[in-house]
């Protein structure tokens, strides 16, 4: 097992799976169950933009409960991150939906389904690759990043 990363090489490593990777695992609960469910993201440098069918559990539960979890990267190497949700309908931000499109290679503005944009700001974020890497795997508290 190699040894356990500094905090400083863990953001920066975070920070890259941010701007490198694509897709990510997206948790919900509602009244008909949990859900996870794979989706695209882009990564501005201080929030994830999703997008998902407007009538999707997800959509639903997310925007009532204000709150997301989602997940990136394989097991070992798993970056965790929970923050606050904003629905964000279509038409709003062509710019932002330009780089979402750019950035994942899917363009819900050309489907006949009604899609809405999720913006994620991190509140907290985690990374680890084993379990010696549990203590100290909070890299960003309250919105703010750890030192």
């Amino acid at each position: 097992m190699a040894e356990p990363r500094s905090r400083s090489q863990r953001r920066s490593d975070a920070l890259a799976k941010l701007r490198d990777q694509v897709d990510l695992w997206v948790a919900s609960a509602g009244d008909g169950g949990a859900y996870l469910i794979p989706l695209s993201f882009h990564w501005d440098g201080a929030t994830l933009l999703l997008a998902t069918p407007v009538a999707s559990p997800t959509a639903g539960n997310l925007t009532a409960a204000g709150w997301a979890r989602v997940a990136l990267g394989p097991t070992r190497d798993v970056l965790i991150i929970e923050g606050t949700v904003e629905a964000i309908p279509i038409g709003v931000d062509p710019e932002r939906e330009d780089a979402h499109a750019a950035t994942t290679g899917f363009d819900p503005r050309t489907l006949s389904a009604e899609y809405t944009y999720l913006r994620i700001t991190p509140q907290e974020i985690q990374a680890w690759r084993e379990a010696n890497e549990l203590p100290g795997r909070q890299l960003m508290k309250e919105g703010a990043w750890l030192e």
